[in-house]
């Protein structure tokens, strides 16, 4: 055999490892997958889920140069995380979770990527081993104690600015009566969906835009004011709407109005982000004046 084949087989054989174990991966979690991607499709709260996987991919994609340069450097305590996913995915089964089942995905996962390539390879794949934390919904117990108190919410803020507006409303709860009919503040309506889809576009414009981690933090952390304040404005601008022609409160319309407040979030956040980089330039050239000469 050559020096060039034995250097070809030798560059070729470190990917069969990973490949075997992504195979077995997708064969144990096929099932769980397939379900997840049905909720994608039909839960109206998933819309971001089909990017998360594909954003998480273009990232290792990116990084693909920094991690053939890496020298793999295997740990056993990977195995651990390995057995505590399947540990977890066993748990799931006999207690029919299903978030619990998915969530074994995503530590299984990880812990094949300690157990194969190490910290070293863990450091760079973490940041898009995260953001899988994204493509699954939401358990239910914990999504019915987020959506009400977001529904009281919006409809608090929404009487307040309706009120602003001279326009007569009286408010029960998540229900706005308002001269011409009844406007109920639904879960759909409650901004859950615009808070997940924007957290996640945050941490992904904050990881290609931000280049100082306070800027992404903060970005991050934003995005549930933004999000709740483009929710009230939405029931707000439906209430107004509403009394002009009642079919804003559903259907195609009611529906449009929400892409567009989501839009509209997302240029608040967009905003944030170009005035946080002022800010830092600021302060940047503030510390350079300080410097002595």
């Amino acid at each position: 055999m050559t020096p060039a084949a034995t250097q070809a087989e030798t560059s070729r054989t470190p990917w069969i490892t990973p490949a075997w174990f992504g195979f077995l991966l997708l064969v144990c979690y096929a099932p769980i997958l397939r379900a997840l991607v049905y909720a994608w499709i039909h839960n109206e709260d998933m819309g971001h889920g089909f990017f998360v996987p594909l954003v998480a991919g273009y990232i290792i994609w990116q990084r693909r140069e920094e991690l053939l340069a890496l020298t793999p450097a295997p740990s056993w305590w990977g195995l651990s995380l390995v057995f505590a996913g399947a540990l977890l995915l066993i748990v799931a089964t006999l207690g029919a979770e299903v978030f619990l089942a998915r969530l074994s995905f995503v530590f299984t996962l990880t812990g094949v990527v300690w157990l194969l390539g190490g910290p070293p390879f863990l450091k760079k794949l973490s940041f898009p081993l995260l953001l899988l934390l994204f493509m699954m919904p939401i358990p239910t117990v914990i999504y019915t104690r987020i959506t009400f108190p977001l529904q009281l919410m919006a409809s608090r803020m929404a009487e307040g600015a309706l009120t602003a507006f001279s326009i007569p409303v009286l408010r029960e709860g998540n229900v706005l009566e308002l001269p011409s009919q009844r406007l109920d503040v639904v879960e759909a309506c409650s901004g859950i969906r615009s808070l997940l889809s924007l957290t996640f576009l945050s941490l992904v414009y904050g990881y290609f835009f931000g280049r100082r981690t306070w800027i992404r933090v903060t970005l991050f952390f934003a995005t549930v004011p933004i999000a709740i304040l483009a929710n009230a404005g939405r029931v707000t601008l439906t209430g107004l709407l509403s009394l002009v022609n009642s079919a804003f409160t559903e259907g195609a319309l009611h529906e449009t109005m929400g892409l567009v407040t989501f839009f509209l979030a997302l240029m608040i956040l967009i905003a944030l982000h170009r005035l946080l980089v002022k800010i830092d330039q600021v302060q940047a050239r503030r510390r350079l004046n300080a410097v002595p000469a």
